[in-house]
């Protein structure tokens, strides 16, 4: 059984790059492209890891995490354009666990997403069936 990684960002083409990135080590991913439908998707399929954008039409991302927060303690990593320390604070404040600023190398997201699944316990596939892969590509906003 694999991690499930749920992406959730109102960039279709960012989404469907983190399903290629994580995909090809070895993550299945569920993607929702705003959060009211990222939160069915964490209530319905329940997903290990989320990938959370901040800046979104309706629903933001403190939205989301809160509501979250209300019925679920799985790990939340925010992924943002933005990067100002006050509001680094508050999503952390708000309950997710991890931030990073796009744009980030791929292995970067990937070793995030792997210590969130360590420190919580969740099922990730055995590190020799996976090849490493350097790569160049990176998350922009």
């Amino acid at each position: 059984m694999t991690t499930t990684v749920l992406t959730i960002d109102d960039d279709a083409a960012i989404t469907e790059l983190l399903g290629i990135i994580l995909r090809s080590q070895g993550f299945d991913v569920l993607i929702a492209n705003d959060g009211e439908d990222g939160i069915h998707i964490i209530k319905d399929k329940s997903p290990q890891v989320v990938i959370l954008d901040l800046m979104m039409p309706g629903m933001d991302g403190w939205q989301v995490c809160k509501a979250v927060r209300a019925f679920n303690n799985i790990p939340i990593l925010v992924l943002s354009a933005l990067d100002d320390p006050a509001i680094v604070a508050s999503i952390l404040d708000a309950g997710a666990d991890d931030y990073l600023v796009k744009p980030v190398p791929s292995a970067v997201l990937v070793a995030h997403i792997n210590k969130l699944c360590r420190r919580t316990g969740v099922l990730r596939p055995p590190a020799d069936n996976i090849p490493i892969q350097s790569s160049t590509h990176s998350i922009s906003p």
